[in-house]
């Protein structure tokens, strides 16, 4: 039998830096449902946009993971393993602040991948819209609703109601993708595809700064510049007797952030959690602008957006600030308003006593990021309490990590092709031939059998006569 193939995927994010190995049987560039992943490694660190005063060291960063990965992919077929790099949000961010240094981040870590046996095709930064595209086309190849191999020997196309939309959120981004139920009137949002020979016209749209990290520093910017003239900072959505200080620069060291002309950099600001669930969520829907143009279906910010349709898997950020409460087993959305709200009226020493493992940092933001992702969810993207139950919180699907990666391997190797298979290829070309002439011989081997027991029987005749 031949060796599977392999391909690497390093996802870039704002915050952290992940490399996704995925494992296929060879000479499948062109099934469907058959991409597994083997593993994925954590870059330790933060984003690669962090190191922007530091290239070298974001491609120092990669090396523990790719190492691990060629203890993986078997020696004989790295040099054929596709490599690829997708930076996303937080680069795109660097980007705007400084090109330079962005391209130099990237140079850094295209050469660090390339000292590797591996088959690098080029790090890059991916736009918003092809993020969002890239997730869609992942959750929908995992759960096998653009095609599905039936028990009757073909293809069969699920119908088109059947795919799934895709909500997104990372540090500092946010995307939502899905097949709506009416024409896109807005070309900036529609992402056509072709995909198994069908035609899908989705609509997605990315928010930058819109994402978990930046928007809970828009957060806490605002706040500041509501009393900007006080070194004290009251957070309603930080839990009562948690205090921390932080300098203005470290604030307002993000383009999602602009400082006020009078604010020093040096100048040390006190932040001290109320933990007041009503003013958690007004100081966070202060963040949006939900108000639509005349005879327009919008999200927020004025972005044009078609009213929601059909199942959605929601994952990365939007899974995890629900998961530390147990909030993603589909529970009804009262129940989920108010465990968020019993959380942001907590203590400091309560919610230490409650999720005594949980990291100092994330329990801090614990109920601005699920409030957040309520405002997100309900206000921004206009879902409600009859929708709400269509949407499946999910980490993995077919034990896959969801993501853009795994959508974004298979769009450039080409493994989902424009046109629908027509039948299933089983065996290699060599694999057919060799079972041709096999089955060749089996059957001269049984005629000349056959040929033999009835001259036998003939002679048998003759002489009994």
């Amino acid at each position: 039998p031949l060796c599977p193939q392999y391909g690497l995927v390093f996802d870039a994010g704002s915050t952290h830096t992940s490399l996704y190995i995925y494992r296929w049987p060879a000479g499948k560039e062109n099934g469907t449902g058959i991409v597994s992943q083997v593993e994925a490694c954590r870059v330790d660190g933060p984003g690669i946009s962090s190191y922007a005063d530091n290239p070298a060291g974001a491609g120092a960063s990669l090396k523990p993971c790719l190492d691990k990965a060629m203890e993986i992919v078997p020696a004989e077929q790295q040099q054929e393993t596709p490599t690829y790099l997708g930076a996303t949000a937080g680069m795109r961010l660097l980007r705007e602040q400084n090109s330079s240094k962005a391209e130099q981040v990237l140079a850094e870590v295209a050469k660090a991948i390339g000292q590797y046996p591996v088959d690098f095709r080029g790090a890059r930064i991916l736009t918003g819209n092809e993020e969002g595209s890239f997730g869609w086309v992942t959750v929908n190849y995992l759960l096998e609703t653009l095609l599905k191999w039936s028990f009757t020997g073909t293809w069969s196309h699920p119908p088109a109601e059947d795919v799934v939309g895709a909500l997104d959120l990372g540090g500092a981004s946010a995307q939502i993708t899905f097949l709506p139920g009416t024409p896109i009137s807005d070309s900036s949002t529609r992402a056509p595809l072709r995909l198994y020979g069908t035609n899908y016209s989705i609509y997605t749209h990315s928010y930058l700064c819109y994402g978990q990290q930046q928007a809970l520093k828009m957060l806490l910017a605002s706040l500041h510049q509501g009393n900007s003239s006080s070194p004290q900072i009251s957070h309603p959505c930080y839990p009562r007797g948690y205090q921390e200080n932080i300098t203005v620069a470290e604030l307002y060291d993000s383009p999602c952030v602009q400082a006020p002309s009078t604010a020093s950099p040096t100048e040390s600001l006190m932040v001290t959690g109320t933990g007041e669930p009503a003013a958690c969520s007004a100081a966070i829907k202060e963040l949006f602008n939900f108000s639509c143009g005349t005879n327009q279906s919008c999200g927020f910010n004025g972005v044009y957006q078609p009213p929601v349709r059909g199942d959605f898997f929601a994952f990365s950020g939007l899974y995890h600030s629900l998961h530390l409460l147990n909030l993603t087993g589909g529970q009804p959305l009262s129940v989920v308003h108010s465990t968020v709200r019993q959380l942001c009226n907590s203590s400091w020493q309560k919610v230490q006593e409650k999720f005594p493992t949980t990291s100092s940092r994330q329990l801090r933001d614990a109920c601005a990021a699920s409030s957040y992702t309520l405002t997100l969810l309900l206000r921004g993207y206009s879902f409600d309490h009859s929708s709400w139950p269509h949407i499946h919180f999910v980490q993995q699907v077919a034990d896959a990590d969801v993501g853009w990666t795994l959508g974004y391997m298979l769009n450039l190797t080409n493994m989902i092709p424009s046109e629908a298979p027509q039948r299933v290829v089983g065996l290699q070309r060599s694999n057919w031939i060799a079972a041709t002439v096999l089955l060749t011989v089996m059957l001269l081997l049984t005629f000349s059998l056959l040929t033999a027991m009835c001259c036998q029987k003939d002679s048998s005749a003759y002489e009994r006569l």
